[in-house]
């Protein structure tokens, strides 16, 4: 019997998927944090993980462990180098939540141009001459730069493109491997592409340092938006905060952070031209289904050995390890 330790709640259709299955049992641990499940990390096969960290300290006390999946695309909270040191796969459920983070993208930039929270605030408070402010614009016509051509970001591009809005990427790795034909060109460089738009939108994984800091935001045109459904710290929330308050910025949909939730402090939550969520880009109830069955599916495929090579992140550093369990 294989068993499989799932941390973090998961949708009814994921359990169902290990109910149906001879040979496995499970235990499902609802809470979000590394603490809750690592107590139960020894007994188990395989973990399926949400958000929540998986340090190297936490790794090692798993010594039956064989298969890490990420119940989602990214995986910067897990330490990838404690799982190859161990030669454990890590994957990922692949394309089953980009429609629904490139919608909420193109949500917050709706909301942004037309100043949805100011404009219901002016009904909730009573100020109904908000209106004649003329603060509200339209999308059409505008310019986006997206940064990160993945699958989100073409997405993303494919709607805005429909909006009527003129579209542009920032991608270096697929500038040299040859550019997909598709609604957006390529900008020139970054800092090109950022003093061309009047919207900008992160789509892409985090790294060493923020791809948005404060000469990056000093770089976009006076009034501009950002817009952020990828990763905290990718936008420098600091810097960020300073620019929308000096006006360089204009507005702003944030849907992840550095620290979550954000504390109560934050400088964000100073801004009523700010747009905020809470990590839900691709937490959409059709979205949430897919990527539970998909992770369990990814463990149990793995046990069987059909595990799409293309879906485990670490395949390389494994140095041709196979997908299989004897």
């Amino acid at each position: 019997m294989r068993h499989i330790l799932i941390a973090g709640k998961l949708h009814p259709a994921g359990l169902a998927l290990l109910e149906r299955t001879p040979g496995v049992t499970y235990t499902h641990i609802e809470e979000i944090s590394e603490e809750s499940y690592a107590p139960h990390l020894r007994a188990a096969d395989a973990v399926v993980i949400r958000t929540q960290p998986m340090t190297g300290p936490t790794i090692a006390t798993g010594g039956r462990l064989k298969i890490v999946s990420r119940h989602g695309v990214g995986y910067d909270a897990v330490d990838v180098h404690a799982l190859n040191a161990r030669g454990i796969p890590l994957c990922v459920v692949g394309d089953v939540n980009s429609v629904s983070v490139a919608e909420h993208a193109m949500m917050l930039i709706l909301a942004s141009v037309k100043r949805l929270h100011r404009a219901d605030a002016a009904v909730r408070t009573g100020h109904w001459g908000w209106r004649n402010m003329l603060e509200a614009g339209e999308v059409s016509g505008k310019r986006l730069l997206v940064i990160g051509f993945g699958r989100i970001g073409r997405n993303l591009a494919r709607m805005a493109a429909l909006f009527g809005m003129d579209v542009r990427a920032h991608d270096p790795f697929l500038l040299s491997q040859g550019w997909p034909e598709c609604e957006a060109g390529p900008a020139a460089s970054l800092i090109d592409g950022l003093a061309w738009a009047d919207v900008v939108s992160v789509n892409l994984p985090k790294a060493d340092r923020p791809i948005l800091g404060a000469a990056e935001l000093s770089a976009m045109k006076r009034g501009s938006i950002v817009i952020n459904t990828a990763r905290g710290g990718i936008v420098d929330e600091a810097a960020l905060a300073a620019a929308l308050a000096s006006g360089q910025i204009g507005a702003a949909g944030i849907d992840v952070f550095d620290t979550e939730p954000p504390g109560p402090d934050h400088p964000l939550l100073a801004f009523d031209q700010v747009i905020l969520t809470p990590h839900v880009a691709g937490l959409t109830a059709e979205a949430a289904e897919r990527m539970a069955v998909a992770s369990v599916q990814n463990v149990l495929d793995f046990f069987a050995g059909r595990l799409d090579p293309a879906l485990v992140v670490n395949a390389a550093a494994l140095s041709g390890t196979r997908d299989t369990v004897k």
